[in-house]
């Protein structure tokens, strides 16, 4: 079968290599063989070839936690599974339920397990999830990393009502899914970008209000004038780093919950808001690590039920142009979840 493998972190992106001829992977008892149709990006992915990745990593890895196939085969102890089932990959392996512990952030598919940028992948059966059935592969491909983590920051500690107000920066996947199952949830949504052309995108996902950070450097106080009685914003989903979690700061509500999930825009020790922010705008600030197979399963069932679809980038990728994909992702070309098909 055909896969990519990172075998280096010393060559950055050009450490990823596209075999043609590696060797169809052997089911156990209590593992399932899936055809993987598909498979979606995350900027981990881009930045685990670079040795830039803060958790564990086993080199060589085929890449990719994000995948979604159909069940071909199946060990003879495995109950939850049977061949033709749809599902999609479980980011953390080992992470089942409740909170995320050191053995779980050691099960990282792509990172330490063998991951979806391939045709075939054998996972243990706890390492899977029915896929919902009202997406198609390329759509469910894009949940295991980016979906997960924006469930987790909206429901994992103080979970969102109907009425709240949340706050997504910018258009990746996390902050579109944040969007979403916000307005699922009947929340109002305030969402930032630098551009007119991703607001308009935004406004027909149902943001009911947008901001340009280019133009509003100081969209935090503009973002809390927008809530009622201007007390702020219940739950911000913080990608940025170091300048957006400054301005997150100064538009969250009193009890209100800061999911930090990245730092696109960079760390800067000297401009880190200090940890007394927490105390003066008595808050919660919280990282947050994907979630677990019980959470991906609550999150199915929501996306089921209110015919949620995932925002995918218009181009999508073949496999052989998966290194292709890497570089679009990087130059941050894309709308939503880069997918690479793969079936």
């Amino acid at each position: 079968m055909k896969q990519w493998v990172v075998q280096d972190k010393e060559h950055g992106l050009d450490g990823l290599v596209f075999q043609k001829d590696a060797p169809m992977p052997k089911v156990g008892e209590y593992e399932v063989l899936v055809k993987i149709e598909a498979a979606s990006l995350n900027y981990r992915d881009l930045i685990i070839p670079q040795g830039l990745y803060p958790f564990p990593t086993t080199l060589p890895v085929v890449p990719g936690s994000d995948g979604a196939g159909e069940v071909v085969a199946v060990g003879p102890k495995v109950v939850e599974f049977q061949k033709g089932d749809k599902v999609a990959t479980l980011f953390n392996q080992g992470h089942q339920y409740g909170d995320v512990d050191i053995p779980a952030t050691k099960t990282g598919l792509g990172g330490v397990i063998d991951g979806t940028l391939r045709e075939y992948g054998v996972f243990e059966e706890k390492g899977l999830v029915k896929a919902p059935v009202n997406l198609n592969p390329v759509e469910s491909s894009t949940l295991t990393c980016a979906a997960v983590t924006s469930w987790n920051a909206l429901y994992g500690i103080r979970p969102l009502k109907p009425g709240q107000s949340v706050l997504v920066q910018g258009t990746g996947g996390v902050s579109i899914f944040g969007l979403q199952f916000a307005k699922a949830a009947g929340a109002t949504v305030i969402a930032t970008t630098s551009s007119a052309k991703k607001a308009e995108r935004l406004k027909k996902l149902g943001a009911d209000h947008i901001i340009n950070y280019k133009t509003d450097p100081n969209w935090g106080e503009t973002a809390r004038k927008l809530t009622p009685g201007e007390a702020g914003v219940d739950h911000i989903i913080e990608v940025g780093g170091t300048g957006t979690l400054e301005q997150s700061f100064k538009c969250i509500k009193f009890e209100g919950v800061i999911s930090v999930i990245g730092f696109l825009g960079g760390v800067d020790p000297k401009g880190q808001p200090s940890i007394l922010d927490t105390l003066s705008s008595i808050c919660t600030v919280r990282g947050v690590y994907v979630g677990s197979k019980a959470m991906m399963r609550d999150m199915v069932r929501a996306i089921e039920a209110n015919d949620i679809h995932p925002v995918v980038d218009e181009k999508v990728f073949s496999l052989d142009q998966t290194r292709d994909a890497y570089d679009y992702m990087w130059a941050q070309k894309h709308f939503g979840k880069v997918a690479v098909k793969i079936a």
